[in-house]
């Protein structure tokens, strides 16, 4: 079974917002198109836009720089159309042959169910799962994708027998998430 794909994010309000601007800007144009085709002058800033245009070739260094900020604008907002966004989620696995009381099956991974779990969730479960090792005096704990970043201060055990207790209890705490792609722990204690 192959690793569930990530979340992606709806992004309804910036759809939203962009559509009703290419609109308002559509209809300007059309206004303007039908007032010059009813034999009426057509709108201040275009006929200044047309005036500066015929002065100024592609070649000006003021028409490069504006199309160039444009390019990258246009870039950033493909980029961010592309990306799948909601980072600070980590995808959770679905599992197909989890039995319920009923006697029917669990969830159907062909079924478009998808879950994911906050970083921060993730980092207090596994926060709380390192205090509970004997010896563990404070715990710092960072999810990331692929690593579990972990920094425990332990006051009155050796510090490798408290790294080997993490590694346990974090290896098993880290299962436990149901995470689809589990992440490495990174372990170090100080005094």
């Amino acid at each position: 079974m192959s690793a569930p794909r990530r979340i992606r994010s709806t992004r309804r309000i910036p759809a939203a917002l962009t559509a009703l601007a290419v609109i308002a800007v559509a209809g300007l144009l059309f206004y303007d198109l039908v007032a010059v085709r009813a034999h009426r002058p057509g709108m201040r800033w275009r006929r200044e836009l047309a005036r500066w245009l015929e002065l100024h070739t592609p070649a000006d260094t003021e028409v490069l720089v504006g199309g160039g900020i444009l390019a990258a604008v246009g870039a950033l907002l493909l980029l961010f159309a592309v990306a799948p966004g909601l980072r600070g989620l980590l995808m959770m696995r679905a599992d197909t042959d989890t039995g319920r009381a009923d006697g029917r099956a669990g969830t159907d991974a062909g079924s478009g169910l998808r879950a994911g779990l906050g970083r921060r969730a993730a980092a207090m479960v596994l926060r709380d799962r390192a205090m509970e090792v004997a010896g563990v005096r404070s715990v710092r704990v960072k999810v990331r994708r692929s690593r579990v970043g972990v920094l425990a201060t332990s006051h009155f055990r050796e510090l490798d027998d408290v790294r080997a207790d993490l590694d346990e209890v974090l290896a098993v705490g880290i299962e436990e998430l149901g995470l689809a792609r589990a992440p490495r722990p990174r372990i170090r204690v100080r005094r």
